[in-house]
């Protein structure tokens, strides 16, 4: 020892780490906003299927209250972990691809002018491309998670009594020892439909009215128009919130046809296509003695409330946390190399 002290060096360069936050900005805001605003949405997901497969009428909050008296909280929390698994997939390749295909629009000059109608198709466009490539890969989660969310009304329609639920790998065996792997992706066409145009409609919707709402293309929010009464901070919670709800709303008959076909399957019941199984929610079992239409209406849109009130904590938060991140990393200092 020469008595002279040797400078700590640090665990990790702050110039490299900022470096790869700025290259992989997309998928870092994707997975943290992600994390968050699905399991603040997971329980209002939770009670959504149930109220789409529920014969008879019930209110959320007796719902609600029938499921917490049965299962505990953790019955609202059920399957979380298939989601939370898979989100870092989902969301990353989903933004990924949603970035690229508005990336590769700049770059060859298409749809680039500044105007809301350019802004909202180049989102419709990628959140398309998006959905259609992400659902191959996102279906057989999402049924899993479904067989999960409706264990209890499955056991019920088999005739039995459930009295420990299977976990999320036991339901994963039973799908594949019935229907092989094909079994995982039962009701693929219901899913690979509704998420294209669930995403087309959403990125539409939410391009559109950030661009309406003081977005220039380069992706730099400006001052809100006089009109909107609402701070620039605000304007991703509101557009995410509203392009959510309203795309939620328009493919929702969609969405309850594919949990109970899914249902269906998942019980080994008799098939029934989509027609029919849309046509019985709307009209009831029984051809001699329809349904009113209005009334089948309500059937098919039952959980609606829950839903909107879902999709607007889960987007509005995922994009207030989204920007939120992408703010604080594109403006990281460049730091000198040493």
């Amino acid at each position: 020892m020469d008595g002279k002290s040797t400078p700590t060096q640090p665990l990790y360069d702050p110039a490299v780490l900022n470096e790869a936050l700025r290259r992989n900005k997309a998928v870092v805001c994707a997975l943290s906003a992600s994390y968050v605003s699905t399991f603040a949405g997971y329980p209002l997901d939770s009670i959504k299927s149930r109220l789409q497969t529920t014969k008879g009428s019930i209110t959320i909050p007796r719902l609600a209250a029938l499921v917490y008296r049965e299962e505990g909280i953790v019955g609202f929390y059920r399957g979380l972990w298939i989601p939370l698994m898979t989100i870092s997939f989902v969301r990353t390749c989903f933004f990924t691809i949603y970035s690229r295909t508005k990336e590769y629009c700049a770059e060859h000059k298409l749809l680039c002018r500044p105007h809301m109608f350019d802004a909202a198709l180049t989102g419709g466009i990628s959140g398309a491309m998006s959905g259609s490539l992400i659902s191959f890969g996102s279906a057989p989660f999402e049924l899993v998670k479904v067989r999960r969310q409706l264990e209890y009304s499955i056991a019920a329609s088999k005739g039995k009594t459930m009295i420990r639920p299977p976990g999320t790998m036991d339901a994963v065996r039973e799908i594949f020892r019935a229907n092989g792997f094909g079994g995982l992706y039962t009701g693929f066409r219901l899913h690979f439909i509704r998420d294209t145009a669930g995403t087309a409609l959403y990125f539409f919707e939410y391009d559109g009215m950030r661009h309406l709402l003081g977005r220039n293309r380069s992706g730099e929010q400006c001052a809100t128009p006089p009109w909107l009464p609402i701070h620039s901070s605000l304007v991703p919670f509101f557009c995410g919130s509203v392009s959510g709800v309203t795309s939620w709303a328009l493919i929702y008959p969609l969405d309850v046809v594919k949990t109970k076909v899914q249902q269906r399957a998942l019980a080994g019941e008799k098939y029934r296509g989509p027609f029919e199984t849309l046509h019985r929610l709307l009209r009831g079992p029984d051809p001699n003695n329809p349904r009113p239409l209005l009334s089948g209406m309500g059937r098919l849109y039952r959980g609606l409330g829950v839903s909107a009130l879902r999709s607007i904590t889960t987007h509005g938060l995922l994009w207030t946390l989204f920007d939120m991140t992408a703010h604080y990393i594109d403006n990281l200092p460049n730091l000198p190399d040493s």
